[in-house]
């Protein structure tokens, strides 16, 4: 029950079925809630039948209608996380609802603290509140004993307040991780150590459940399925914070990355010139040095096109002087420039919204040409971070 931010603009798809769609995203019921809708039923029939003993087998249907009844709620949960997104700018790809209760996948590419702030506590604020509407239409039936809708109400009530209130807990993956996360950033000016630390109080939560669940241990007692319930709960926020905290050093790694310093030397070279006069300008590379790349600037040195080397060495010599340096450069998109100093999610961002595809990104400093970004070379830097 947590909101997903992905750094890709169209991640995979949760499999199962599509039965409608929110804030234009597809809403998918993979098989994995099957399963869990089937233990849930099956672990609240004794306390169906606790408070009803007379209900016999009917227990295990108003069980089933419970569970229902929380996984509508979850789903409700995933529809605030969903529509703030997209209120805050996000484009959301799916809403799922799975083994762990539901996600919610948009796109990362959030730049204030405030947004992830602000789609993390609407998910457990949903929650709080559908609990203090189910309490409350409990409380406003006539008292003439315990009956099924009672006992929906309160189970509504009671599991809404705890879903809302453990969601809020501060650490990743869980909601209050989000919002830990986003307090950090907006403290410390980066979001990489936000996550970092929510993901590290989300290991020492998910340690912390583990302890809860063996305290039985201590009076003599082994409740099996308790225990195997807390195993599970205690295993998955470890690995989702254990996520977090990689996924928080990759965005600090790629922080680093600055436009400047990944990008090509350049030497340019106005429009009209020839292929002998291009090449003539470029000065022989040094030792270790790497050969500056050759651009086709126009009018106040707006970069055009960057000169094809292999293209170039394929035109004889004896025609060089006739043809014309425009005949074998490769075109540059117009507006995809970038500064040397445009780094890290912000650098990757520009690249995949104005390159239009390009591989080759010109680097412009005070209107003047400084260099050439090669997509690729970024990609590699990426990787390697």
């Amino acid at each position: 029950m947590n909101s997903t931010p992905s750094a890709r603009p169209t991640p995979p798809r949760s499999r199962g079925w599509k039965i409608g769609r929110v804030a234009g995203a597809p809403v998918i019921v993979t098989p994995s809630w099957f399963l869990a809708a089937a233990v849930l039923t099956v672990v609240f029939t004794p306390w169906v039948q606790g408070l009803m003993p007379d209900l016999g087998t009917s227990a295990y249907l108003v069980a089933a209608s419970f569970v229902i009844m929380l996984f509508a709620s979850v789903f409700l949960h995933e529809v605030a996380h969903a529509l703030v997104a997209r209120a805050r700018g996000q484009e959301v790809h799916e809403l799922a609802i799975t083994l762990w209760g539901g996600h919610t996948a948009y796109s990362g590419g959030m730049s204030r603290p405030v947004d992830g702030f602000l789609v993390a506590v609407v998910g457990p604020l949903t929650n709080i509140a559908l609990a203090t509407v189910f309490w409350l239409a409990f409380l406003a039936r006539a008292d003439n004993g315990l009956d099924v809708p009672d006992v929906l109400l309160i189970g509504g009530a009671l599991s809404n307040a705890f879903v809302g209130v453990f969601n809020l807990l501060p650490g990743l993956p869980l909601d209050g991780g989000q919002i830990l996360e986003a307090v950090v950033w907006a403290v410390s000016g980066s979001r990489a150590t936000g996550t970092i630390a929510a993901g590290w109080v989300g290991r020492v939560i998910a340690v912390g459940v583990l302890l809860w669940g063996l305290l039985p241990l201590l009076r003599g007692t082994f409740p099996q399925t308790e225990l195997i319930f807390y195993l599970l709960v205690a295993g998955f926020l470890w690995f989702g914070a254990t996520s977090a905290i990689a996924g928080g050093r990759r965005r600090e790694a790629i922080s680093s990355l600055r436009a400047g310093s990944l990008a090509d030397p350049v030497v340019t070279v106005p429009l009209g010139s020839t292929v002998a006069a291009a090449l003539a300008a470029r000065p022989a590379a040094r030792p270790g040095e790497v050969s500056r790349r050759i651009v086709v600037v126009g009018y106040d040195d707006v970069p055009l096109a960057v000169l094809d080397d292999d293209a170039a060495s394929s035109v004889p010599p004896e025609a060089r002087e006739h043809t014309g340096v425009d005949a074998v450069s490769v075109p540059l998109v117009p507006k995809s420039a970038v500064g040397p100093d445009v780094s890290g999610q912000d650098l990757l961002r520009h690249l995949a919204t104005s390159s239009g595809g390009a591989r080759l990104v010109p680097v412009v400093e005070a209107g003047r040409v400084t260099g050439v970004l090669d997509l690729a070379r970024v990609a590699m830097a990426v990787r390697r971070s």
